[in-house]
């Protein structure tokens, strides 16, 4: 999918049916023809457009032949897999000439839907380094967000696990870990980035666009903290709740086998009564309710001494 945008000195924004100075080309999981037809009008490689498109891609800053390309890490919702909630894709933005803006991802995400529907303030598609560090910002903060929902079901998880005896939740929070870790590898990617940018001269900022890079360094950083704090809660959590499990199979366990006792004596009384010798009570007119009252008895008083010794 491919779309264009363009914006002017009032803020105006809109769609836009061609390429033109000052445009943002938002590329989403392009075809090889809008990946050709693309560069073409860039004067560009389309092997360079394709680099962001492979899910290993590393995040890194270059420039070559005028053309500044930026890829980072940014996070998303993975609904194609249950195994994994949250995961990470490249994103790459090329700045060609001063002149022309472009992003290329893999999937749809809402970082670049927020631009896309001009939902952030002080956008203009024309200011090449304003809308790099303004992305670098939302990218901090859906880090930040993602990272709440997971403490979010952490918690919910845990609320289950105090009565569980299963393995599912287990391995949700197995999951949930090997998302913080994914995460956590992606944000110190994306802050060697940000530091390149900030020391290099690849970017030429002025005293605003300063602030909104000191800001998303800062926010990068508060995730890597909450990452690497969460991460440490959840192998915490998983190897206190695998004790807890067993504890709970051995409660149930155990309350079995006291069952299993009592239940184990009317059945011997009944047995030894069953048999074809000389029994007590064998003439007795009230057998049958001496041999109950008996029975009874015995397992009560089985339950007593169990109880005492927290059997039950």
């Amino acid at each position: 999918m491919i779309k264009i945008y363009n914006s002017n000195q009032n803020g105006d924004f809109f769609e836009v049916d061609k390429i033109q100075k000052g445009c943002w080309v938002n590329l989403v999981n392009p075809t090889e023809s809008e990946i050709s037809n693309v560069a073409g009008q860039l004067g560009i490689e389309p092997d360079y457009l394709k680099d962001p498109l492979d899910e290993e891609e590393k995040s890194r800053v270059e420039k070559e032949n005028g053309i500044l390309l930026v890829i980072v890490d940014i996070p998303v919702l993975n609904t194609e897999d249950d195994t994994s909630p949250f995961d990470t894709i490249p994103l790459g933005m090329f700045v060609i000439e001063d002149d022309y803006f472009v992003t290329v991802c893999l999937k749809d995400n809402p970082i670049t839907n927020e631009f896309a529907n001009n939902r952030i303030k002080g956008f203009y598609t024309f200011k090449k380094t304003r809308f790099i560090l303004q992305l670098l910002y939302r990218i901090a903060v859906y880090y930040l967000r993602y990272l709440k929902q997971i403490n979010r079901k952490t918690d919910q998880i845990e609320r289950q696990l105090h009565k569980s005896m299963k393995n599912q939740e287990l391995f949700t929070l197995l999951n949930l870990e090997k998302s913080l870790v994914y995460f956590t590898t992606s944000l110190r990617a994306n802050e060697v980035v940000m530091q390149k940018l900030l020391r290099s001269k690849f970017l030429k900022m002025y005293a605003d666009d300063e602030d909104i890079m000191e800001e998303a360094i800062i926010e990068n950083k508060q995730a890597i903290e909450m990452a690497h704090i969460y991460s440490n809660i959840l192998s915490g959590m998983m190897d206190a709740f695998a004790s807890v499990i067993s504890n709970n199979l051995n409660i149930v366990m155990k309350f079995l086998t006291s069952v299993t006792i009592v239940l184990s004596i009317p059945t011997m009384i009944a047995s030894f009564f069953g048999m074809n010798v000389n029994l007590p009570f064998q003439g007795q007119p009230f057998a049958f309710a001496l041999i109950i009252l008996l029975t009874t008895f015995c397992s009560t008083m089985a339950v007593i001494i169990l109880a005492k010794r927290r059997m039950f």
